[in-house]
């Protein structure tokens, strides 16, 4: 079985930042059921020292931590695994280096048969986006909302990213997101415990509000 997380907040990392470690407890200790190491330096030595330090956080807290699209840094550290953005050739060397119980997630943008093609590669997971305008990146091409309901039968769990608020959110997890992926929403917001528990409390609104 992969180590695959039940619905809730995936919090993506914003770094390189001196408090990196801090926030990303907060991050936790607010309820997020997934974390991914986003770094796009070049500091080798720094990421792997950031990213070994992650793993150990988030086995304190249960949680699989995912690498963005370095397979070699994911198996270094053990990571659960790593997110990638590419091609199936990809996606099949991540998993052969990783092994069948890693935890590969793949972009698929606004493109439904991007994640049907990657969901028979053998991706664990296929994320949509960006459904709202993205400070992190702000020329995301945009994905309909309509594309969660029209995925769901790819028998994977979606993810959705891009501008997502607890205002906006909503709409996402009624669409059938299992996981919210959150990078600007969580780790540049002044209260992060507090910001990645409302963006998780949507779940348990709906579930709520499903069951009177």
């Amino acid at each position: 079985m992969h180590p695959f997380p039940s619905r809730g907040v995936y919090a993506i990392t914003n770094g390189p930042r001196n408090d990196l470690l801090d926030v990303t407890r907060e991050a936790l200790a607010g309820g997020a059921r997934m974390l991914q190491y986003r770094d796009l330096g070049h500091d080798h030595a720094r990421r792997h020292a950031e990213a070994h330090a992650l793993k150990r956080l988030c086995d304190e807290y249960g949680i699989p931590l995912l690498i963005n699209g370095d397979a070699a840094l994911a198996q270094a550290v053990g990571a659960a695994g790593v997110h990638i953005g590419e091609t199936a050739e990809e996606l099949a060397g991540a998993r052969e280096r990783l092994g069948p119980q890693a935890v590969i997630g793949v972009s698929c943008f606004d493109s439904l048969e991007r994640a049907q093609s990657m969901a028979k590669a053998g991706a664990d997971y296929v994320s949509f986006g960006a459904f709202f305008p993205s400070p992190t990146l702000p020329h995301a091409r945009m994905a309909p909302l309509e594309l969660l309901r029209q995925s769901a039968a790819l028998g994977v769990p979606r993810v959705a990213i891009g501008g997502i608020t607890p205002e906006n959110g909503v709409a996402l997890v009624a669409a059938g997101a299992d996981h919210l992926a959150a990078i600007s929403a969580v780790f540049d917001a002044a209260d992060v415990r507090a910001a990645t528990r409302r963006l998780g409390d949507l779940y348990r609104f709906l579930s709520d509000e499903s069951h009177p």
